[in-house]
């Protein structure tokens, strides 16, 4: 009997089969991903600010604060506004308790306005000196 034998091609290697066969087989598949806990987001609200205070708004709450007249009051409370509108013009820093530090960052001239970028820094105390201090509103 004859028997007849083909003769098997050897396998051409190219140049990307560098690794061994177990380690191609091992390397393609694919690996159970970690457990992972999901984390619950909190929604928060935005934080809307109250609108812009204005000068007949202070005036109104010194007054009801200190117990002086309007009249009395009114002049004191420009004048020292405008006293610290200078005093911030002029470049100088404030430093006021329980209102905080106002420290000048930078300036900018603009011909008609003069536009001065601060930072105020008030101390982690301050709301209790306000609400504690000699002009305090009692409740009453």
């Amino acid at each position: 009997m004859t028997t007849t034998s083909k003769k098997r091609a050897a396998p051409r290697k190219t140049a990307t089969t560098k690794a061994p066969k177990a380690a191609v087989a091992a390397s393609t598949v694919p690996k159970a991903a970690p457990e992972i806990e999901p984390k619950v987001v909190k929604l928060v609200d935005p934080i809307v600010s109250d609108p812009d205070m204005k000068k007949k708004e202070l005036v109104d709450l010194a007054v009801e604060r200190s117990g002086v007249k309007k009249r009395d009051a009114k002049p004191a409370i420009e004048a020292a506004l405008a006293i610290l509108g200078e005093t911030l013009a002029d470049g100088r820093e404030l430093n006021l308790p329980p209102l905080g530090k106002v420290k000048i960052n930078r300036t900018a001239d603009n011909g008609k306005t003069k536009v001065i970028i601060c930072k105020v820094r008030q101390s982690t105390g301050s709301e209790e000196i306000l609400s504690n201090g000699p002009l305090a509103d009692d409740g009453e």
